[in-house]
């Protein structure tokens, strides 16, 4: 989707959004495309992070405030791959401590975050289930780290996972990246509501219906046929 203002983009697994200096060498990032593709003067909004796929949104230069402010009221969905079998509704309020990455200092308070944890497929031959996460805020890593802290860490997480598990499902599954996706972004808009929704790349749908047979496909189809 499109506007004068605003511009989502579907990110794949892999790319930086945005080159930083912790990040590493200059490398070819997301804005470099957008500039490509639409020409000078779109920003990124948010950030997700190198190995999640999924909807980024741009706006243009001297909106930026505004539509920042709106995203605080965004509404933000990922579906995660996680262990163990998550068979309820779970509300997470954990706060988190930032980091120095987010320009705080190193000693400052954690601050709220919450977040709506929802069961979609529970697979019948791992210990492992689909979820969406909902976030009511926009902490760093909070969809991994909330996922952590009720103890259904996302598979391929290399920093709040566990390496043997994301080594076995890489092996036996094919799941080579985080098996995380910003599926659907939504941000108020003149009493409306813009809103993007990524499909899920093929390199997470495979495993899936590896994993979850019939019930992944038919899931995966009815929610690519709701895009609109």
């Amino acid at each position: 989707m499109r506007t004068e203002e605003l511009v989502f983009i579907d990110k794949p697994a892999g790319m930086l959004v945005h080159c930083a200096a912790w990040a590493g060498p200059r490398e070819r990032a997301l804005v470099d495309d957008v500039e490509q593709l639409l020409g000078e003067g779109w920003h990124p909004l948010h950030r997700l992070d190198r190995q999640t796929s999924g909807v980024v949104a741009f706006a243009r230069a001297g909106t930026v405030p505004r539509w920042q402010a709106a995203l605080a009221h965004a509404d933000k969905r990922y579906w995660a791959l996680v262990r163990g079998h998550v068979l309820q509704r779970v509300e997470v309020d954990h706060a988190l401590r930032c980091s120095t990455r987010d320009g705080d200092a190193p000693d400052t308070a954690p601050k709220a975050a919450r977040s709506l944890v929802t069961p979609l497929l529970q697979c019948q031959l791992e210990r492992c289930s689909l979820v969406e996460v909902r976030l009511f805020s926009g902490r760093r890593h909070q969809a991994r780290r909330h996922l952590k802290h009720i103890s259904h860490p996302v598979i391929g997480d290399a920093s709040h996972g566990k390496g043997p598990l994301n080594r076995d499902y890489r092996a036996r599954w094919g799941i080579a990246r985080m098996a995380l996706h910003a599926r659907s972004l939504a941000l108020p808009m003149d009493g409306l509501q813009a809103r993007a929704v990524a499909p899920l790349p093929f390199e997470l749908r495979a495993p899936l219906v590896l994993l979850f047979g019939e019930a992944a496909i038919a899931l995966l189809e009815a929610s690519d046929a709701a895009i609109p």
